[in-house]
């Protein structure tokens, strides 16, 4: 399990996580929600170790994230950041393999040959083996870059607003890959989502941020609640039970 324990980052007077102290459950899907500025991007980071923390820690699975060494963490963690963008221009099947780097430092073997051709079939994403990413539709290159983290072969995956500019098709299909990938594959998917819906719809556990803290946080049924969520958001908020799920309309 993840754990952070007084995680706090600060930049100059500005601090954007404020104490936070959670528990991330192994297995399953937990989505980070909030208002634009909760600080849920940058916890995600520094999670990751993406970013250094002011104070507190950060154990995944006993590991502490600040001193464990690189090698050793990207072979428990994989990140999927907002700006997945590449500058060169790669192939799908290019861009998949570096998922393999933490395992074979490039020199690929038969064993990440295999890992990268299971991600592909993974994600419906063979026949675009040979494409290259900046030929790709939105959703499409979202496919490869989950391709890319799940052939990392982590226990982890981390996920950074991985609906970005996808429309709702594309976003509900990528929302169900995880799920898959939690279900089958028996990873731990923690993403940062701003569809409150999606996140009540797929989740097990939801942690919701606002001004760098953490206000709510538990399973979909106990945090999709009026109150709460209209206090969160400062939005007039109504739940309503969809086939067993709980969604949220809101007005004013």
């Amino acid at each position: 399990m993840i754990e952070t324990r007084a995680l706090t980052k600060r930049y100059g007077a500005i601090t954007v996580v404020d104490n936070v102290s959670v528990t991330i459950p192994v297995g399953g899907l937990t989505s980070i929600i909030g208002p634009n500025g909760a600080g849920k991007s940058t916890f995600m980071m520094l999670i990751s170790r993406l970013l250094p923390a002011t104070s507190g820690s950060v154990t995944v699975d006993g590991m502490d994230v600040a001193t464990t060494p690189t090698g050793t963490l990207a072979k428990r963690l994989a990140i999927l950041r907002q700006d997945n963008h590449t500058g060169a221009r790669l192939s799908v099947g290019d861009l998949v393999a570096f998922g393999r780097y933490p395992h074979s430092k490039g020199r690929l073997t038969l064993e990440d040959h295999d890992h990268v051709e299971r991600a592909l079939r993974y994600l419906e994403i063979t026949p675009l083996r040979e494409r290259f990413i900046d030929e790709l539709s939105g959703g499409q290159r979202q496919r490869a870059f989950i391709a890319m983290v799940l052939c990392q072969d982590t226990d982890y995956l981390l996920l950074d607003e991985p609906l970005n500019s996808l429309d709702l098709k594309h976003a509900a299909a990528t929302m169900k890959i995880l799920r898959r990938a939690a279900d089958e594959l028996g990873k731990t998917v923690v993403l940062v989502l701003h569809d409150i819906n999606f996140a009540s719809c797929y989740s097990d556990h939801i942690i919701a941020m606002r001004a760098g803290r953490v206000m709510l946080e538990g399973p979909p049924a106990g945090v999709m609640q009026t109150g709460p969520l209209g206090e969160l958001y400062e939005m007039n908020i109504d739940i309503h039970e969809l086939r067993g799920r709980r969604v949220m309309t809101y007005y004013g």
